[in-house]
């Protein structure tokens, strides 16, 4: 299937009332998820911060596509902020988590979400938003008068990738596989 026909697909699947509720509850463990299960590990001189936020928009991709897991990504991080703001909000982080989202809905939605799919998907999302971009996006807010260069972002985000890379793609798989055996009713038409 064509990038452009699985994300106008992913339109289609919020035409469902079913669709929409399981979208926004999905939203809403995204940003739960977000506040409380995760973790930084002080021996990678706390550059390195485990978090299962990133579970949610996985399966939303894999359960309704690319355009609904993208705007579960970008409004988590909304969400995230006016619940708990830190600092002033940065739009850079919401751009990340909408092309997370993309990424994983091209990848994973109705390709049944297999071991390949999911490792494509992951080292994508990893090479270009966590890494590349996020690293630039830390590089913009903390890099002032500290000397820092964009390269040191660069490399800890590697650090950090290394770190999270088998157990986030096995969390995707295997939350994946479960996504894909749960039935959303589609919105059916009336008979008069």
């Amino acid at each position: 299937m064509s990038i452009s026909k699985k994300i106008f697909n992913s339109f289609l699947e919020m035409k469902s009332i079913y669709a929409i509720a399981a979208i926004a509850m999905l939203l809403a463990l995204r940003v739960v998820l977000g506040f409380f299960a995760n973790a930084t590990l002080p021996f990678f001189g706390n550059s390195v911060k485990l978090s299962a936020a990133f579970l949610p928009i996985a399966v939303t991709a894999a359960m309704f596509g690319p355009f609904p897991a993208a705007l579960v990504g970008a409004l988590g991080d909304i969400v995230s902020f006016i619940i708990a703001p830190t600092g002033m909000y940065f739009p850079g982080f919401t751009i990340s988590g909408f092309i997370t989202g993309l990424i994983y809905g091209l990848f994973l939605y109705k390709n049944n979400a297999t071991l390949k799919n999911v490792i494509i998907a992951w080292f994508v999302n990893a090479l270009t938003v966590e890494t590349f971009i996020n690293a630039y996006w830390l590089y913009m807010l903390y890099s002032g008068g500290t000397g820092k260069t964009y390269i040191a972002y660069l490399i800890t985000r590697y650090v950090s990738e290394a770190v999270k890379c088998v157990p986030e793609i096995l969390l995707i798989f295997t939350f994946g596989k479960l996504a894909k055996n749960i039935k959303i009713p589609k919105l059916q038409k009336q008979r008069r």
